[in-house]
């Protein structure tokens, strides 16, 4: 049984944009925990290589914006969610620009370099070169080095949150959490007044994704077991394009550069994107990965291609000086030759259910970023939102923190982890096993395009998992394989569940079965059974 215990004002479970710019707001008066899986930085955040949405040109407007958004959102986005996010947008460049982020200028100095992306009517996309992902999260982190206050757990993963009713006490207010030190293998406990969940998405659900191996669903699963509600798990955003290679792993490739002119090729070198949506190349993400889908599916191709070589390669070279390097170090001269390329699993748009403050069901816990549902982005995510998204619901979440009382109840006895009755496993096998199976058959039978029968034969496997998973988590020693297949499971359920009660094709969400969209737009929401 491990004793270890850390007490702190606030705890912030993810360390990407939202997590960091959470803690780097409250860094100068709360003592701050911030949870890193990895190392710090580690996270989507890091890879993300196109840019921040916002209205910064004076040709742009507020009202344009939310407009875009809303139309790639499928009828299905909040509308004073979206204008929440939007107006708030410039005031959020404005201070990653304030704490030194190095945004692409215009040649001449004349002000910053603005890219368009699927979607969007204008160039909006603030950027640096195409590691804009990697510029913010730096900047971020070099900042947040700077204070005492705030204290980074590396290579920590969070197992189940603590709240008063699971303690014996009345209330549900969310009290800590039990996180695996990995280095250990103990648990340890964290207290804290408030808890933040910024744990990104859930795309590692699926076989192909363009996330790092931290995307695993984990805040998903830990709040939806606390009590909280979830909406619109089934609007999983597929990336159209992601590096279609034997070495790349998960590269994706920027939907910058069809922004800047890219075209998409079938083998014999024809464009085929006009006949799917008179916007071709720029219509948003869930026209264009179907399209490919189907492209794929009809002709029977391994993947597509992506073709900018017609743009000068100077151009190119500073423009996506990431995606030219590692192209070349896999043999494909970008500047002369088309880009093979597949649909990967990108972005879960639906999450953990909060207000524009990030405040969850339960009292004293926060969501932001990739993990939560707000309604910004209906049943699509427009390209770029994403990092403006975690920018905005950290700030606010912050600010509704310091308007909140500061004194931390430190007489709150919570138990220690007990492992005392579990052993260590002979079977790791298992784990490996079903961690393969969960997400092949997620991604044959719960993907871009989908049946009830599909859906029906998904959830009768991710039933046995569950079972499988929940005798062997109660008998064996926690490891972080474990966590993670655990939560993904749940996250799989839950987001069958969701796919099964849409009776319609929306955005993301398309079905054989009801390929037409209703007149009216529904969220689905989905109620912990013992909490219903």
């Amino acid at each position: 049984m491990s004793k270890t215990t850390h007490t702190h004002d606030v705890l912030v479970i993810g360390s990407g944009a939202a997590g960091m710019t959470l803690s780097l707001k409250l860094a100068r008066d709360y003592r701050v925990a911030m949870i890193c899986k990895d190392i710090a930085r580690e996270g989507s955040t890091y890879y993300a290589q196109g840019g921040v949405a916002a209205v910064l040109d004076e040709y742009d407007s507020v009202e344009s914006h939310i407009q875009d958004t809303l139309g790639a959102g499928a009828g299905l986005c909040h509308e004073d969610v979206v204008r929440f996010t939007v107006e708030h947008s410039a005031q959020a460049i404005a201070w990653l620009i304030e704490l030194g982020v190095k945004f692409d200028q215009q040649d001449g100095n004349s002000g910053f370099h603005l890219t368009r992306e699927g979607g969007h009517s204008h160039r909006r996309i603030i950027h640096a070169a195409d590691a804009t992902g990697r510029e913010i999260a730096m900047t971020l982190g070099n900042h947040l080095a700077e204070y005492d206050n705030v204290d980074i757990f590396e290579r920590y993963v969070a197992v189940d949150l603590v709240t008063e009713d699971k303690i014996g006490r009345p209330g549900k207010n969310c009290v800590g959490a039990y996180v695996l030190n990995l280095s250990t293998g103990h648990v340890e406990l964290f207290k804290a007044q408030y808890v933040v969940l910024a744990t990104g998405g859930a795309s590692k659900v699926y076989l192909y994704t363009s996330n790092p191996d931290t995307a695993s669903g984990d805040g998903l699963a830990i709040a939806w077991r606390a009590g909280c509600r979830v909406a619109n798990l089934e609007f999983n955003q597929f990336h159209p394009t992601c590096l279609y290679h034997p070495d790349a792993k998960s590269f994706l490739i920027s939907e910058a550069l069809r922004g800047e002119g890219a075209k998409l090729l079938l083998p014999d070198g024809t464009r085929f994107m006009q006949s799917f949506d008179k916007r071709a190349e720029l219509a948003p993400r869930d026209i264009v990965a179907r399209a490919i889908d189907h492209e794929m599916k009809r002709l029977g191709l391994d993947c597509v291609y992506l073709d900018i070589s017609h743009k000068d390669a100077d151009f190119i070279k500073a423009h996506f000086p990431t995606i030219y390097t590692r192209c070349l170090e896999l043999g494909i001269d970008i500047t002369q030759s088309p880009i093979p390329i597949v649909p990967a699993a990108h972005y879960t748009c639906g999450g953990i259910m909060t207000d524009t403050r990030g405040l969850t069901d339960i009292p004293n816990l926060y969501a932001i970023g990739e993990a939560s549902f707000t309604g910004l982005h209906g049943a699509n995510r427009m390209a770029s939102n994403s990092l403006l998204e975690c920018l905005v619901f950290a700030t606010s979440a912050a600010e509704h923190i310091q308007q909140r009382p500061r004194p931390i109840d430190g007489n709150i006895r919570v138990p220690s982890w007990d492992d005392s009755q579990v052993t260590d496993s002979d079977e790791d096998v298992v784990i490996s096993h079903n961690w393969d199976e969960l997400r092949r058959f997620m991604w044959d039978y719960v993907g871009i395009v989908r049946t009830d029968k599909r859906l029906q034969r998904a959830r009768r496997r991710v039933r046995l998992l569950q079972q499988e998973v929940t005798e062997y988590y109660s008998n064996y020693r926690i490891s972080s394989d474990l966590l993670e297949l655990r939560n993904l499971i749940l996250v799989a359920d839950l987001i069958i569940q969701s796919a099964l009660r849409r009776k319609e094709s929306r955005g993301l969400h398309y079905t054989l079965d009801y390929p037409h969209t209703l007149s009216q737009a529904r969220d689905t929401i989905l109620i912990p059974p013992s909490f219903g």
